[in-house]
């Protein structure tokens, strides 16, 4: 690579202050210096990457010169060397181990599983309708998709770890005294595992599986400690940014009257037994829509970082090995460049013919490339049940004037719980 291309990004002279919110600076550094700056962060040298061409150059195209980045440490404190974590051969092989798991049949089969923990909350909020209670939507959801997790991943063993694992539903932090005392559960997945070793169960549920799957190379099972990881991995992920999403949901349908009279209507017409079936999902193309603007405007993983192993260039800028690239759906996906009136909240701009001249990563909530996320499809289907089966029936009104504080922890979210009031709907639309 020749000295003439070695541009470097413009950015700020001065360094990160830790005691400013990152993505608030990085915004505002977005709106100074454009699409790629430069800037000191956390004391390393980083390029911020707001570019879909970028982002889809250092995810998928050049993806094997980057190793995951700086933040995934934080993360690594949490959760142990899981997929989210790992790296070359080992990560390869946990990947193809652990797919199965959420293939489109297996997850088809957890349908039931899913409708019962969204008809048991429904039921919940039909009776504080009826009283004209409010609701703590962040903590129900929060409380019932961990359900969800738990069941698909213990199955029978669900009533023996659940309560135990409740902090994630019941603690909001994520910091380090959080670590502390969440790592030292990951022995409930030891104990389940040697229990069912020890009796010679064959379980179909998540854990089963994955304590049946063996390397294609080697033939081996995954370590006790790996299998730990990788179910701790999994509980977390696929209960926060499920739950996260859907609160942002309600939100935005409470402050959109028209675009939730719209669902409400293909509900009605398509909706009609409740009967929900995974070969039925992709009718409903209004409520996946919903669901895609709010992960547009609210994605839960707001930041993904990685390291260049080797010198590389992305577009017109060199990238000395070692350098930090954060890239942040949350920008890319408000990009005023790709986006039309970034901020407001519009489902129809995924519509297809409102979608096919956009770059494929002017969309990326669970990042992109071959460490795209593994439960995407478990979390849509999810957040699809959930939205389908609760606004059919109900309303929610923000009980609240006050405005949306942002949090941009390990993932995104509002500083403060949403609590919402209910409204029994009939299927003509009326309240009653």
């Amino acid at each position: 690579m020749t000295s003439a291309v070695r541009h470097i990004p413009p950015g700020p002279s001065e360094r990160y202050n830790t005691s400013q919110d990152l993505l608030v600076w990085m915004s505002d550094q977005f709106s100074r210096f454009g699409e790629i700056f430069s800037a000191s962060v956390y004391g390393t040298n980083v390029y911020v990457v707001s570019d879909p061409a970028g982002a889809d150059h250092v995810l998928r195209r050049n993806w094997q010169n980057y190793k995951k980045g700086q933040a995934i440490k934080r993360i690594g404190l949490l959760l142990g060397n899981g997929l989210m974590v790992s790296e070359a051969e080992l990560w390869k092989s946990q990947r193809r181990m652990i797919q199965p798991a959420f293939h489109e049949k297996t997850i088809g089969e957890l349908i039931t599983v899913i409708t019962r923990g969204n008809a048991e909350l429904l039921e919940k909020w039909r009776r504080a309708a009826q009283s004209n209670d409010s609701v703590n939507i962040t903590n129900e959801i929060s409380h019932m998709i961990l359900s969800i997790v738990l069941i698909s991943i213990f199955g029978d063993d669900y009533e023996e770890v659940a309560p135990r694992l409740n902090i994630l539903s019941d603690e909001s932090a994520r910091n380090i005294q959080f670590a502390q005392t969440f790592r030292p559960l990951g022995k409930i997945v030891a104990e389940v595992a040697g229990k069912r070793r020890k009796e010679r169960t064959k379980a179909t549920d998540i854990l089963g599986m994955l304590m049946e799957a063996r390397d294609r190379d080697s033939g081996r099972a995954m370590t006790d400690s790996q299998l730990v990881s990788e179910v701790m991995t999994l509980i977390v992920a696929g209960h926060e940014t499920t739950a996260s999403t859907l609160n942002w949901v309600w939100y935005l349908l409470s402050r959109n009257s028209d675009v939730e009279e719209k669902l409400q209507r293909e509900l009605d017409v398509l909706f009609r037994n409740d009967v929900v079936e995974m070969r039925e999902l992709s009718k409903f193309v209004f409520t996946r829509q919903v669901i895609e603007e709010a992960l547009r405007m609210y994605p839960a993983g707001w930041l993904l970082t990685r390291k260049a192993l080797r010198d590389d260039q992305i577009g017109d800028y060199f990238v000395p090995a070692g350098t930090e690239i954060y890239i942040s759906p949350y920008l890319i996906q408000r990009h005023p460049g790709h986006w039309k009136d970034p901020d407001r909240f519009c489902p129809e701009r995924f519509a297809p013919s409102q979608s096919h001249n956009r770059h494929e990563l002017t969309m990326m909530p669970f990042s992109a490339g071959p460490r795209k996320c593994i439960g995407e499809m478990l979390a849509r289907v999810e957040m699809q049940i959930h939205l389908m089966m609760i606004a059919k029936h109900l309303r929610l009104r923000y009980a609240s004037e006050r405005p949306v504080e942002l949090e941009a922890g390990v993932n995104l979210r509002c500083k403060y719980d949403f609590i919402m009031i209910p409204e029994i709907r009939q299927p003509n639309g009326s309240n009653c």
